[in-house]
């Protein structure tokens, strides 16, 4: 099997936009990864397909130094939730995300139900 190729790779950048963690995030054809720890390692992934919404947050301290948050919804039963924290031009990595995800969902006919106003809409992402 063909092993995916990397679209973007880094790392968590704490300290004055700097990459001095033992934090690594990895966006592939298929899944974002974050593996983070020092003598003990976790791996966490989520399946782009399964992505429903992307926000990036910043400080007015991120800001400064080009870096900032991007938080992850997903209906992932395990990794609802994810953050890649303090990384390198955060608005363009949130539209790579972004497209990607959209990529993916379209390239495997996914369909997910939104909720508006109390109302259940099939909406097809395209």
């Amino acid at each position: 099997m063909e092993e995916n190729k990397i679209i973007w790779k880094d790392k968590k950048r704490p300290i004055f936009g700097l990459p001095l963690s033992f934090t690594n995030y990895t966006l592939n054809e298929e899944k974002l990864i974050c593996d983070y720890g020092i003598l003990s390692r976790t791996q966490e992934e989520i399946w782009l397909y399964r992505i429903l919404d992307v926000t990036v947050t910043r400080t007015l301290f991120q800001r400064i130094f080009n870096v900032g948050t991007i938080h992850i919804c997903s209906n992932d039963k395990s990794t609802p939730e994810f953050n890649i924290v303090s990384v390198k031009d955060p608005l363009q990595i949130k539209e790579v995300i972004s497209k990607k995800v959209n990529e993916e969902r379209n390239s495997k006919n996914v369909r997910t139900n939104e909720f508006l106003n109390g109302d259940e809409h099939n909406e097809e992402l395209n």
